[in-house]
């Protein structure tokens, strides 16, 4: 098993690149299945989840030719001759269950085996299964699969359009009923819906494709339903989360590094929140991000995280490895996955207070961290074992990196290329 083992202690500075956003790339992938004839991507990062939606892909049947240099993926639809995602390939990542909404509306059935993941909580499906009811469709479980299929369905049938009120603005609900409604017949509204900015980026997707959708990045999305889509070409928006990482790494123990784009619009509860505690980071332009070292003391604060456009919960972990280095008391409060603290024991390891209480973490500041052999227990946690490492004194050691590449392209080299003394080990 590869690990990453970093000496710490090192400064940062110099310019990083922030890849694709990860949670766009793979959404683009699996609406790419309504469309007839070539989809180009570009701007696609080469992690681990963009090549397992891609294995998906082709079991179902697509071409899929992939440009590692350009970071262009090709895909062409037009060869699907499976309906079914096994399980073998989405028990590796859950975001594969997003081909479903796309397979039911053009193909009118769909099989999915129920999905695996990240170690972080519940996730249900239930909401994604909600809407495709709504819209029309039959669905039984199964064996540890999904079965959807349109009611009385028969060639030439299509999902009919109507109001679906989401319990909880979930994006992958959000997504997957707004890809299912392209193709439906009449109008669909989506209420209480998400609003990150990943939704917004597919709904141009499928736009460019010649959909009709409205609202996207409010509560309320409106899909006037077309009976074709076309090919497209699109480039995949830059990574907030990766943005929000490096420029905590930046912040922990950098001089002065400029994070290129970095949107930082899609970032400004993180931004304001940093800058709160006494973070001495600016913004260059629109897509750009200056991080220096800063003059004053931090300060503890009390941080939420909440659906877009509160806090993100992708950056809980990150931002509590800072935190864990402010004087003072600071309270992190989780309400989107209650399984989120997995890493506080690892943080605690390296020195650090933390306790948790509920799906609250009150943590007290130290003076420094030490360096220690860590587990990465999922994506985000595991990047932020990596910055604790960087912070610390002495040598750290990460274990279980897979989860960390399903995720970040090249962060060990990135990080190199500020200077960070990183390496991967067998």
């Amino acid at each position: 098993m590869e690990k990453f083992v970093i000496n710490g202690g090192k400064r940062l500075s110099g310019k990083v690149k922030i890849s694709g956003a990860k949670n766009s790339a793979l959404k683009l992938i699996a609406a790419s299945i309504l469309s007839s004839g070539r989809t180009i991507l570009r701007n696609v990062p080469e992690i681990e989840d963009v090549s397992i939606m891609l294995e998906v892909m082709r079991n179902l049947g697509a071409v899929v030719n992939v440009d590692k240099k350009n970071k262009v993926v090709e895909i062409n639809p037009d060869s699907i001759n499976s309906y079914e995602a096994p399980y073998e390939l989405v028990r590796k990542m859950r975001a594969s269950i997003l081909v479903a909404g796309p397979l039911l509306s053009r193909f009118g059935k769909v099989s999915v085996a129920i999905p695996g993941g990240c170690n972080i909580g519940s996730r249900q499906i239930d909401l994604h299964l909600k809407g495709f009811k709504e819209l029309g469709a039959e669905f039984s479980v199964e064996h540890g699969y999904v079965n959807c299929e349109i009611n009385g369905s028969k060639e030439g049938d299509r999902l009919r359009g109507t109001v679906i009120n989401l319990d909880f603005p979930s994006r992958g609900a959000t997504e997957n009923i707004m890809m299912a409604a392209t193709l439906a017949e009449g109008r669909t509204i989506i209420n209480n819906a998400a609003r990150e900015p990943e939704i917004t980026d597919l709904a141009c997707f499928l736009n460019s494709m010649g959909a009709d959708i409205m609202g996207a990045g409010t509560f309320c999305i409106t899909i006037n339903g077309v009976k074709h889509l076309g090919g497209t070409d699109y480039r995949v928006m830059p990574d907030s989360i990766e943005a929000g990482t490096f420029i905590t790494g930046a912040v922990l123990c950098g001089d002065k590094v400029e994070i290129e784009n970095a949107r930082w619009k899609n970032l400004e509860v993180f931004y304001f929140k940093l800058k709160e505690i006494g973070a001495n980071i600016s913004i260059v332009d629109e897509n750009n991000i200056r991080v220096e070292k800063a003059q004053g003391k931090y300060k503890p604060t009390n941080i939420s995280t909440l659906p877009y456009p509160g806090f993100p919960t992708d950056l809980q972990p990150i931002i509590s490895v800072f935190l864990s280095i402010v004087p003072g008391v600071s309270v992190l409060t989780e309400n989107v996955f209650e399984n989120r603290f997995m890493y506080v024991d690892e943080l605690n390891r390296m020195g650090a207070s933390i306790k948790i209480d509920g799906h609250h973490a009150v943590i007290r500041g130290v003076k420094k961290l030490s360096g220690a052999p860590v587990r990465s227990f999922d994506l985000r946690a595991g990047a932020a074992m990596v910055l604790a490492g960087l912070v610390a004194e002495g040598v750290t050691e990460v274990s279980d990196i897979y989860h960390i590449k399903r995720g970040y392209e090249n962060f060990e080299q990135k990080l190199k290329q500020l200077g960070a003394d990183i390496r991967v080990e067998n």
